[in-house]
């Protein structure tokens, strides 16, 4: 059901804004679920991926392969993990583009602002349960 008027429904027009999206929004649809230890510790269910985080592959051809991300491509939705590649006929190696919701990420890079990011979420989450709690009680 929809809930909101401004918003629309129709398939074409929902892909033609996923796909034609800025960078700047890319980012936040380039997200990744945290490993179960990860949500716990930090009470937060996904983060966008980022070059440095650790991941492990959960769903496709390459799944239990684990390794560091060694490249984030927006404008193809796919990131590059260093030990998932195959060998070209010439030789070279390359890297195999992975989707983000096809990993799990089970070491952060943290930073100040990753720091921030995982806070203000977690805020977030911590404020979600106790409003359900004290609706189930009522």
């Amino acid at each position: 059901m929809k809930y909101n008027k401004d918003t629309t429904s129709s398939r074409r027009k929902n892909r033609k804004t996923h796909l034609t999206a800025p960078s700047h929004a890319r980012r936040l649809i380039m997200v990744a679920p945290l490993s179960k230890d990860l949500k716990s510790k930090h009470e937060c269910m996904t983060l966008p991926i980022r070059k440095d985080d650790e991941v492990q592959i959960v769903r496709g051809a390459h799944k239990g392969a684990e390794g560091k991300v060694v490249g984030v491509r927006r404008k193809g939705f796919a990131i590059h993990i260093d030990r998932v590649t195959r060998d070209k006929v010439n030789g070279a190696t390359v890297h195999i583009p992975v989707h983000p919701s096809n990993v799990v990420i089970t070491s952060i890079k943290m930073d100040k602002d990753r720091k921030n990011m995982i806070e203000r979420r977690s805020r977030g989450t911590k404020a979600h349960k106790a409003s359900k709690e004290s609706n189930a009680s009522s």
